[in-house]
């Protein structure tokens, strides 16, 4: 199965996958949800939004699509959590072993450990920043432990992890937090000073997951489990440019998005976020 779209609507000049220097690999799983379904649509809305999308960056003065950007064929495994998990490593592996900065699309959270465990293959002293409305720390749930309720649990095995935006858990989950590296939504939505140190909390490479239900439901209603007191744009874009621009950033994923007929701004904003951490990524930084 191929994508209907590739991501920025490019022309295949620059989707060649030999001289694109970053791979999307859409994951359109949804099997271990547990109330609102739908984020299996989530990789090919937002292919398709990205390819209405001004490719010039105000910001940055930059078009970082010039680099090349690769679409690969979406990850389709779903007879099982786990199966899928060892599909998403196997398809990043393929791409890491050619040098390629990958970015996920999801599907459900779950997903994020199958990118985690391959490119813990590759660098080392590796740490995941989780941009995310829940802690998703459970040791497992509803009988698999590769439940996106338990992503985390599952990358703390692989290894260290700061958390930002959490404001709902369940108390099974509080032995397993790691309070030092926690930055509650309630804590960081009126003032910088957490900035400097949720960074600190980083590794020198570091794996980005973003639960679009971190953003607030104002500006992102299209997720299963919307958490009302989320971030907001500016704030979200402010601290992943300063985490970029500190750390080195080894790939990312972009989950969650159960898009919604009647309201399209979910998924143009998704679409939007990934092209933004790409720009701050690879436009050189004295350009803006």
């Amino acid at each position: 199965m191929e994508n209907k779209y590739n991501f920025g609507g490019l022309e295949e000049s620059l989707t060649n996958l030999d001289s694109a220097k970053v791979v999307m690999i859409p994951v359109p799983y949804d099997e271990t949800s547990t109330w609102g379904k739908g984020a299996d649509n989530g990789p090919e809305a937002i292919l398709e939004a990205s390819a209405n999308m001004e490719l010039y960056d105000i910001e940055t003065d930059s078009e970082v699509y010039k680099i090349g950007i690769h679409t690969a064929d979406p990850v389709l495994e779903k007879s099982s959590p786990e199966k899928m998990v060892n599909a998403v490593e196997k398809a990043s592996i393929k791409f890491l072993d050619q040098g390629k900065f990958i970015v996920g699309l999801g599907g459900e959270h779950s997903i994020s450990s199958g990118f985690v465990r391959a490119c813990s293959r590759y660098y080392n002293n590796l740490s995941v920043l989780q941009l995310d409305a829940h802690t998703d720390l459970r040791p497992e749930y509803e009988g698999t432990p590769y439940s996106h309720a338990s992503v985390m649990s599952r990358i703390s095995e692989i290894c260290p992890f700061v958390q930002v935006g959490i404001r709902s858990m369940d108390t099974i989950e509080k032995p397993f937090l790691r309070k030092e590296n926690l930055f509650l939504a309630e804590d960081i939505f009126d003032n910088d000073l957490w900035l400097e140190k949720a960074i600190g909390g980083l590794s020198d490479n570091v794996f980005i997951t973003i639960d679009l239900d971190v953003f607030d439901p104002s500006i992102m209603p299209s997720t299963g489990t919307p958490e009302p007191g989320g971030l907001l744009w500016y704030q979200t874009i402010k601290f992943l440019k300063k985490v970029i621009g500190e750390k080195n950033v080894i790939g990312f994923d972009v989950v969650e998005l159960a898009p919604v007929k009647t309201n399209r701004a979910p998924n143009f904003l998704a679409a939007k976020l990934i092209y933004k951490l790409l720009t701050y990524k690879f436009v050189e930084k004295n350009n803006y």
